[in-house]
């Protein structure tokens, strides 16, 4: 044998720690001590989901085998598709405001010196559960503004730019020359005459003022009213009395001034010929008032809608038509704040390097936030809007605790209609389980992309 076919065998050396993993440690001492942790999620997490996906296939009762038609049953109810229509808007929406609320806060607030405390009112609303916000926003939306902050506000800026109605709710007193002229305006049944004399006008034949009386005024609007004064004759005019014919106690007469009777100030008074308004006149304090003969003669008077108009009261924040884009706004004013911290600190690790070299180089403050600051801050955005996202599948307490009602059908979701199919009035098991496998199949996509994205992070 050759000295280079020599073979020399080495002696095999066991090594230590042969069966244990990369760090270390025993296989079955890691399964011994993730065994409790796997028995939990079996049974709070995977025995749920299978039970679900069984049941689904049931009837209500649950020993009838009806396969895909709870399934099938979901997509044709008109409240479920009113359910996923809405957890559509939810899910576009929702996120996608939020997370731009907090961009622009995390970017507003960062130069400023009170900027913390800013972030820490805005992120104080995530310290309240949804059952106390949804509490404060139905106190929040109450249609009577006396209650309601948002009516309360909103009336307040309408009744600036448009003059609330002087006598809400008044009407002509039963067998007064008044007549409803549609839209809520009354008017005299008979024409107006002039004296030729230029005495003063009469109501027909008659030459006494034209007085209109009304009823059904609320106290409150005449509480510092003057007492109402009989209207005397004037030359070229025609004059009258609009008052409040009612006595406080009884012992007044109809149709007639007395003495305690209360002056209706500030009404507008029409004189109308063909449909056309010729003239018109205000009440004054002691509710008398005065139109020009050579215009209101042969004229009908009339007292326009706009003296009774009822008091505005704001908007139906929770009626059908809105009661989704409310809920919203408040789920909006709790989640900003999460989504501000979680960008703060992403824009806390952006580089100020790139930011001064861009603004030297000329760009504007709204070219380095579109073109620097959102790019690098991409991959917090997603994780802040994806989080959202699978949040909003879920949503249940406001919805169940804001919408009244009246509209909890407009305002339904997914979510709401599993609580309510599972253990509303009309249980069916068989169709809420199968309402629940869908929300999971809802999800799955989202988180899907979620660990992709984790994943990515980790291999970087």
């Amino acid at each position: 044998m050759s000295e280079s076919e020599v073979v020399v065998e080495r002696p095999v050396v066991k090594r230590r720690g042969a069966g244990r993993s990369v760090v270390g440690t025993r296989r079955w001492v890691a399964v011994v001590f993730l065994l409790p942790a796997l028995v939990l999620l079996g049974a709070l997490v995977v025995y749920p989901i299978v039970f679900s996906v069984y049941r689904s296939l049931f009837d209500a009762s649950g020993d009838g085998f009806v396969g895909l038609g709870n399934y099938g049953e979901m997509f044709s109810d008109d409240g479920i598709r009113t359910a996923l229509k809405n957890n559509v808007i939810w899910v576009v929406v929702a996120p996608a405001v939020s997370t731009a609320l907090g961009l622009i806060f995390a970017v507003l607030t960062e130069r400023i010196r009170w900027g913390t405390a800013f972030k820490l009112v805005v992120f104080m609303p995530m310290a309240i559960s949804m059952l106390a916000a949804g509490i404060i926003f139905r106190l929040v939306y109450d249609q009577d503004p006396e209650r309601g902050v948002a009516n309360a506000v909103w009336v307040s800026v309408h009744d600036t730019f448009a003059e609330p109605a002087p006598f809400p709710g008044a009407k002509p007193r039963p067998n007064a020359d008044l007549r409803p002229s549609g839209g809520g305006a009354f008017t005299t049944r008979s024409a107006v005459r002039a004296a030729a004399s230029g005495a003063s006008a009469s109501s027909g034949s008659s030459a006494s003022p034209v007085n209109l009386p009304l009823v059904a005024v609320q106290q409150a609007d005449v509480r510092d009213a003057k007492p109402a004064a009989a209207a005397g004759p004037q030359p070229g005019k025609v004059t009258g009395t609009v008052w409040l014919d009612f006595t406080r106690g009884g012992g007044g007469r109809p149709n007639v001034i007395d003495g305690r009777e209360k002056a209706l100030a500030g009404l507008t008074v029409e004189a109308v010929k063909g449909g056309t308004v010729v003239a018109s006149a205000t009440t004054a304090a002691d509710g008398t008032y005065a139109l020009p003969a050579d215009k209101a003669d042969g004229a009908r008077l009339r007292l326009p809608a706009a003296n009774f108009a009822e008091s505005y009261n704001g908007v139906d924040w929770l009626g059908p038509a809105l009661v989704t884009p409310a809920i919203i706004g408040s789920y909006v004013w709790m989640w900003a704040g999460f989504a501000m911290v979680l960008i703060a600190a992403g824009l806390a690790a952006v580089p100020r390097e790139l930011l001064e070299a861009a603004r030297v180089d000329g760009a504007g403050e709204w070219q380095v936030f579109r073109r620097i600051t959102v790019p690098l801050l991409a991959p917090v955005l997603v994780v802040v809007l994806v989080t959202l996202m699978i949040n909003v599948l879920k949503i249940f307490d406001l919805v169940y605790i804001i919408a009244p009602g009246s509209s909890i059908r407009s305002a339904n979701v997914l979510a709401l209609q599993l609580f309510q199919s599972s253990f509303g009035t009309d249980v069916d098991e068989g169709l809420g389980s199968a309402i629940a496998v869908f929300l999971l199949l809802l999800v799955l996509p989202v988180m899907y992309v979620n660990l992709r994205r984790i994943r990515k992070e980790r291999g970087r």
